[in-house]
């Protein structure tokens, strides 16, 4: 049996696997690097990730979950959290503490530093889970299953919801 510890300084972190991968002019900005940790220990009630980010670099586009709680811990390197209107600079030590909720607990965690910032995201895993990004007007909604429902829209191009079927 593997034991159930594992020692943070000794994880590898990898990019994101294609199709969750940044591409094109998202490239430039995003580029995390991350270990899963729960999920492998079979841990599913909470997604557990070391994330690592060069400097300059973001993990993900600024958002909230609607039914997920998230706390970051920051390990080593600092940065800056952009939370709901307003940012402040985080640092080594650092817990962060980002409730579910709409706009005003969106968040974005930004490498301002010179050296790499590694933090660990701990998150809990309800689902369905609706995540909005407010810089850009789109939300995803995503749902456990074989396979996984996701799908990522704008808020201004909805469908009809009385929408006959082709026949």
């Amino acid at each position: 049996m593997r034991p159930p510890i594992f020692h943070v300084p000794d994880l590898d972190v990898s990019p994101l696997p294609t199709p969750y991968a940044p591409t094109g002019p998202a490239a430039v900005h995003y580029a995390p690097r991350l270990a899963q940790l729960g999920g492998p220990q079979g841990v599913t009630g909470l997604a557990t990730n070391l994330i690592a980010l060069a400097p300059g670099m973001r993990a993900f586009p600024f958002h909230s979950h609607r039914n997920n709680d998230e706390l970051f811990y920051v390990i080593t390197g600092a940065g800056e959290l952009r939370y709901g209107a307003e940012a402040w600079p985080i640092r080594e030590g650092d817990l962060i503490a980002c409730p579910a909720g709409g706009p005003e607990t969106a968040h974005q965690i930004r490498n301002t530093g010179t050296v790499e910032l590694r933090y660990l995201a701990i998150g809990t895993n309800v689902s369905p889970d609706i995540v909005e990004y407010p810089d850009t007007g789109q939300y995803k909604a995503h749902a456990h299953g074989v396979p996984p429902f996701d799908i990522v829209a704008h808020r201004e191009r909805t469908a009809d919801y009385w929408a006959v079927p082709h026949e």
